[in-house]
Parts: C-alpha cells; sequence; structure tokens
C-alpha cells in the first residue's frame, strides 16, 4: 500500500511517498482503509521531533481518520468489517490501510461525508469535552472563545451554539472576526484594538462570561479571567500564544469561579466510552446540518508535504484533509 512516511526529522519536504507493508489485524483491534485524514498542527512539529510524542521511525503523521473497517481481529466486539467509521489514531494516518485500537473507533453515520468526519475528532472532539465534560455548559449561558478563527476556535462558536449558549469570539482582526460571524457568532472582539476585560464586561452588562475557552494562553488569558462571572469556568484548552501565562490565583478567590484544565487526549484513554458517547453526538449534529465544518481544502495523499506547508504558514482557516 502507498503511505507518506517520515524517515528523519525534518520540515515537511522530508518526507517520502512510498510503498509499505499492509497492516495485519490482531486482537482487539481493526484494520480500517482510509478514505481521509485529516491534518493539524501538531503534524508539522511531531515530522521535526518537536512534539511531545516522539514515534519510533519510520513512522506516518496524521492523527485522525475517517474509513471503513476491513478486517477486525479477535475479541472485537463492536465493530465488523465494512462498518464506516473514524479514529483519533494519533500518528500514523497518512497511508492507505491502518491498524486501529477498537476503543479508538467511533461509528459514523451515512449522512457524513468522510472528508468531513476525517478532521472532526480532535478539535470538535476537544471543544465538545471542553464544554459539555468540563464546563457543563447550560443554554442561556454566554461563552467567550478566544483565538476564535481557528480550528478549535470555530469548534469551539459551533457546538457552544447548538449546546444553547451565547457565544462572544475574540480573534486579532476584523478577517478573522468575519469569518467567527459566519460560523454563527453572536458577538465579536478584536483583542488587537479593543480591551479584552471592558468589551467583554460591557457586552455582558457588567456580570461577565459565564465560560471562557482559551486555546491561546498568552497575553489575553488574565484579561479573560478578570471578565468571568461570578462561579464562572475558564477553560484551559492550550498555549497558542506559545507563552503559558501565570494567573494571580486571588482572581479565582474573588470570583468563586473554576480554572478547569482539559487534557482531552487523556480524557479519552480513561473514558473511551464518554469520548465515543461525545464523537456520536457530535456526528448526529453534523448529519443533521447544525454543526457544518469547514475544510480549507483537499490535497491528494502524496501531496501531504504540501498540504502541511499550508499549515505551518498559519494561513489556514478550517480543515486540510488529505485523500489517498
Amino acid at each position: 500500500m502507498r503511505a507518506v512516511i517520515s524517515k528523519a526529522p525534518g520540515a515537511p519536504a522530508s518526507l517520502v511517498f512510498e510503498d509499505v507493508a499492509a497492516p495485519e489485524t490482531q486482537p482487539g483491534m481493526a484494520v480500517v482503509r482510509v478514505e481521509a485524514t485529516g491534518l493539524n498542527f501538531f503534524d508539522t512539529l511531531i515530522i521535526a521531533d518537536r512534539y511531545q510524542i516522539r514515534p519510533e521511525r519510520p513512522f506516518s503523521p496524521g492523527g485522525e481518520i475517517a474509513g471503513v473497517v476491513e478486517s477486525v481481529g479477535e475479541g472485537v466486539e463492536i465493530f465488523k468489517p465494512g462498518d464506516k467509521v473514524i479514529a483519533y489514531v494519533r500518528y500514523g494516518g497518512c497511508r492507505e490501510k491502518v491498524l486501529v485500537a477498537e476503543d479508538d473507533l467511533v461509528h459514523r453515520p451515512e449522512t457524513v461525508d468522510p472528508m468531513v468526519a476525517a478532521g472532526v475528532t480532535i478539535t470538535y472532539g476537544t471543544t465538545i469535552h471542553a464544554l459539555r465534560d468540563r464546563a457543563r455548559l447550560q443554554p442561556g449561558e454566554t461563552v467567550a472563545v478566544l483565538g476564535a478563527s481557528g480550528g478549535v476556535g470555530q469548534a469551539a462558536i459551533e457546538v457552544a451554539k447548538v449546546m444553547g449558549a451565547r457565544v462572544i469570539a475574540c480573534a486579532s482582526s476584523p478577517e478573522k472576526l468575519d469569518f467567527c460571524r459566519k460560523v454563527g457568532a453572536d458577538e465579536t472582539i478584536d483583542y488587537s484594538r479593543e480591551n479584552l476585560k471592558e468589551r467583554l464586561k460591557e457586552l455582558t452588562g457588567g456580570a461577565g462570561v459565564d465560560v471562557v475557552y482559551d486555546p491561546v494562553g498568552g497575553a489575553y488569558a488574565e484579561a479573560a479571567l478578570r471578565a468571568t462571572a461570578w462561579e464562572g469556568r475558564y477553560l484551559v484548552i492550550g498555549f497558542a500564544a506559545g507563552e503559558i501565562p501565570k494567573i494571580p490565583l486571588n482572581l479565582v478567590l474573588l470570583k468563586g469561579c473554576d480554572v478547569l484544565g482539559v487534557f482531552w487526549g487523556e480524557a479519552i484513554v480513561r473514558d473511551p466510552d464518554g469520548h465515543r458517547e461525545n464523537m456520536e453526538l457530535l456526528l448526529s449534529w453534523i448529519g443533521e446540518g447544525r454543526i457544518n465544518p469547514h475544510i480549507h481544502k483537499v490535497f491528494a495523499l502524496a501531496d501531504t508535504p504540501a498540504a502541511l506547508e499550508a499549515i505551518a504558514g498559519r494561513g489556514v482557516k478550517g480543515k486540510v484533509i488529505v485523500v489517498p
């Protein structure tokens, strides 16, 4: 079968496209014929040995896939050959077939296109876990989304809206905020020009926001925390700004608020059934047209280096997908 392979640390141009042996079934696992693979920024890091996971080489990038179960190993009970599925595979998805543990598989409805489904596991999976499991978001609450034009930001806008929340999208340019409004944001803040804390307070009548969804970190974290409501919830998603902020804990005391870590990668290991429930709910929303993940561009599998270059250039809005 054909695969995109990392043989040595380097930039996307270091990847090679070649024939490799097809996987064989193993106990508790299934062989999935890949229909589409979602790429993410961490794929540009993992091939350069700059990510916390360092797979043994040779390996393929690509952490999330959509496909069809081709065969199953002994002990696999929930899935059978012919089932349409999605999976978070961590790495190894940029190839024609992948060996996947049963706990990592989720059934995919017939109504959901594989190219759309391939890009929802990480960004939307992180988001529904954050808002549903960690923040316990309720209808009528207000959510502020930092870095709202990025992949997880778009997911946060859409998932929060489906869950009945009012969404304030925060980003760094008018163009990015236009995109946020198109995907459903009720209000927007340009934090490169406006005072984030003051505007969040203003847009909530002085009460503050119920939930802050922060995949950015850096300079805006404290301002957003200061704008949370009494008993608000601050979701720590990541640090795209490159700086881990130091939060004055007196703010947490004075607001009676919760600072909640969102470690989705560990959560799905500890609670695979909960992960599967969340993903099936997401896929049902997509099938009903309530969520519409945006695909930036689809590349052929052989063009994976170009796809990763596009992501590394930070010009991508939505998901980049590769197809065999």
